[in-house]
């Protein structure tokens, strides 16, 4: 037929080939790599400096750490450079001559954590120190002295505590009116040095426990530590110990959660006292004597191996094994002294001070960078 155009076929479809699109990883057990598809996760060796950093670099943990690693490097230090440093009888004495500190210590971090300090504790080691001298060369039993220098020490840092919340005294002016009160009620009792011949007290003084191999501690090492285990359990695992770091955190959202932070600011000034008279008692077997001018300055030691240890002065950081770490540190730098043998000790000091300043810096570092 004309006029009509002619009939198209349909030209086949030009089909392509039948590729399988990859298949995307899914499951529970996948993670997608946080630098985003193609690229690999992070090596094994990547994440752990990662957590490393992250761990020099909390507030929490940090100076902790840094104080471990320092007293590691000053032992090791010690050791190259005199013969006999690295004996295991050096490192017990570091406990043996500094039991008294550890214990005050222990007393320091709880106030410091609430972000408080104390500055009586000195003169209440010297207290300690001269009651029990005067009333022994009374003719007082031992277990009656002991237990009454507890009692006192705990009283004088229950007065304490209630100045601080009863009537908001600040710390600092209240503990230092204790200090005042301790250390004029030790010239009350006498101005001289009274010497201790109590047959418990020189026994106790002379014991020594052995260890093997020639080293030995003494008791005084094994109450300094049952002090530092029972502490560690009360701030890690009772609602006390939460309620201590809470108030150090925060004293107002502490009392909008409901928690005791009146009854929990009174009791750490209390524990603080009881600590100050354990270790006067522990002086007292180390010293043997009572005098008005034992343990002056001790509170600034007690400070500065708290501070040294990791714990915050503004709270709610710290650790009681970091403050151990702390009074350790400066004990080694006496031993080191002590084995050179042309400073003075008051070197000491000046190594304490550089390291105090060095820490709380530190701190402030930490701090602001988690700001």
């Amino acid at each position: 037929m004309t006029g009509l155009a002619p009939e198209k076929t349909a030209e086949p479809s030009v089909q392509p080939p039948n590729r399988r699109a990859p298949r995307r990883a899914t499951g529970p057990g996948f993670r997608p790599s946080p630098a985003g598809p193609g690229v690999d996760a992070p090596s094994t060796l990547t994440r752990v400096l990662s957590g490393i950093r992250h761990t020099f670099s909390s507030p929490k943990y940090g100076p902790v750490l840094v104080t471990l690693l320092l007293f590691i490097a000053v032992f090791v230090a010690g050791g190259l450079r005199y013969n006999g440093f690295f004996s295991g009888q050096v490192l017990l004495n570091l406990f043996v001559d500094n039991a008294y500190l550890i214990v005050l210590a222990v007393g320091m971090t709880f106030v410091i954590i609430t972000g408080g300090i104390d500055l009586s504790v000195g003169a209440v080691v010297a207290m300690s120190t001269m009651i029990a001298a005067s009333l022994l060369q009374g003719g007082w039993p031992p277990g009656v002295v002991i237990p009454l220098i507890l009692v006192l020490t705990s009283l004088l840092g229950l007065l304490v505590g209630l100045m601080i919340h009863v009537f908001e005294v600040q710390p600092f002016i209240a503990t230092l009116a204790a200090m005042f009160l301790a250390r004029g009620l030790c010239y009350v009792i006498s101005k001289d040095s009274i010497s201790i011949v109590d047959p418990f007290f020189v026994s106790f003084a002379q014991t020594r426990i052995p260890l093997g191999g020639g080293l030995s501690i003494t008791p005084s090492v094994i109450i300094a530590l049952v002090v530092v285990l029972a502490a560690v359990w009360v701030l890690q695992y009772t609602r006390f110990g939460r309620t201590v770091y809470a108030l150090g955190g925060s004293e107002q959202s502490g009392m909008l959660m409901g928690l005791p932070t009146a009854r929990t600011k009174v009791l750490v000034y209390v524990i603080s006292g009881l600590c100050s008279g354990i270790a006067g008692v522990l002086f007292t077997f180390y010293t043997l004597s009572g005098y008005s001018l034992t343990a002056v300055g001790t509170e600034l030691d007690a400070i500065a191996a708290v501070v040294i240890g990791g714990t915050l002065l503004t709270g709610g950081y710290g650790f009681v094994l970091g403050s151990v770490l702390g009074v350790l540190v400066l004990g080694i730098i006496q031993t080191i002294i002590t084995f050179e043998g042309t400073l003075s000790s008051w070197w000491t000091k000046i190594f304490i001070g550089g390291l105090l300043l060095v820490f709380i810096i530190l701190q402030k570092v930490l701090t602001a960078k988690r700001r």
